[in-house]
């Protein structure tokens, strides 16, 4: 590989990135606090630019981007990238989703758990010099009804997280589900608001689209048991937050836990008022782990891309 590409980190990374890219001949610049207006001056002189969740590339930031071929993203999903305007112009979108499968799946277990043993309330409860054991009588996750909308890696790497509890699990998904995964876990197949009625615990795990936005509104939640509760670490907007707060506030829904939110962060939202809701400041992929391997993840994909196909064996003579 020769040493002319260019690449601009435009958030804080694992160290792995950068060392993995200088390796490999690629010419790199970490400005992990960038504002727009310093990314406005500078993405022209990049092939290669590189963010997590704090830099935004708009339409106007990738129309400046005149030399890039690359944007990637260490984390998950695109909703900080105008996709549409990167493909206009012929730049590849890559991210590493494969990263965060067991930290995401992780924290959704200790959501539950959380849930399930009103440990906020228990902590907050001691630290304020009470004693609030009497009021604290929580519930186990063995034997409940685990729904997961959502299949896809993270969907099942929790699948088989709750399987070790002895939960039972029910999935739906609009894509077909690995029958493995099926068989291995006992998974039963049921439509979304089968799913709804039917769950103790519903696990959202899908990508933000014009199909998913409000996925889960007021008449959706009317349909889940007065005891269940619901764990969104997917994207804010799939839940309607404001049906959300009534239908906690009205009990008519036990609890939910988010790590992420329509707006981020999530300033003077009402859900903050409730002892029922546990709030993340969407730290799913945040372990040290995770980050690590979606750094190195990110850096060989640019590399791949960089390099091109491999060249076809030269013919037999």
């Amino acid at each position: 590989m020769s040493g002319d590409h260019a690449a601009l980190i435009c958030d804080p990374v694992d160290p792995a990135l950068a060392r993995v890219l200088s390796a490999s001949g690629v010419s790199v610049d970490s400005e992990p606090e960038i504002t727009a207006e310093r990314l406005a001056e500078r993405i022209g002189e990049y092939e290669i630019v590189v963010v997590r969740s704090r830099t935004r590339l708009t339409r106007g930031l990738i129309g400046a981007a005149s030399r890039c071929r690359i944007i990637a993203r260490v984390g998950v999903g695109l909703d900080n990238i105008d996709a549409a305007a990167a493909a206009e112009r012929g730049i590849r979108v890559m991210n590493a989703a494969e990263a965060a499968t067991t930290a995401v799946a992780e924290l959704v277990l200790g959501l539950m758990l959380g849930m399930a043993r009103q440990i906020p309330l228990a902590d907050r409860g001691t630290r304020g010099g009470g004693w609030p054991k009497g009021a604290l009588r929580g519930t186990e996750l063995k034997g409940k009804y685990l729904g997961i909308v959502g299949l896809g890696n993270i969907g099942r790497r929790l699948g088989r997280l709750a399987r070790g509890l002895n939960m039972n699990i029910i999935g739906h998904d609009v894509v077909p589900i690995d029958q493995q995964f099926s068989r291995d876990v006992g998974l039963v197949k049921a439509d979304l608001d089968t799913l709804l009625r039917s769950s103790d615990y519903v696990s959202l795990h899908v990508p933000l689209l014009d199909s998913t936005r409000h996925m889960i509104d007021a008449g959706r939640l009317s349909l889940m048991k007065p005891t269940a509760r619901i764990i969104n670490t997917s994207r804010g907007g799939v839940i309607d937050e404001d049906a959300l707060y009534d239908a906690v506030k009205g009990g008519r829904l036990a609890g939910a836990a988010l790590d992420v939110y329509e707006k981020e962060p999530p300033a003077g939202t009402r859900l903050a008022e409730l002892d029922g809701v546990i709030m993340t400041p969407h730290v799913g992929a945040m372990t040290a782990e995770a980050q690590a391997l979606a750094a190195t993840v990110i850096a060989e994909k640019i590399i791949q891309a960089i390099r091109g196909p491999p060249a076809p064996p030269a013919p037999d003579t």
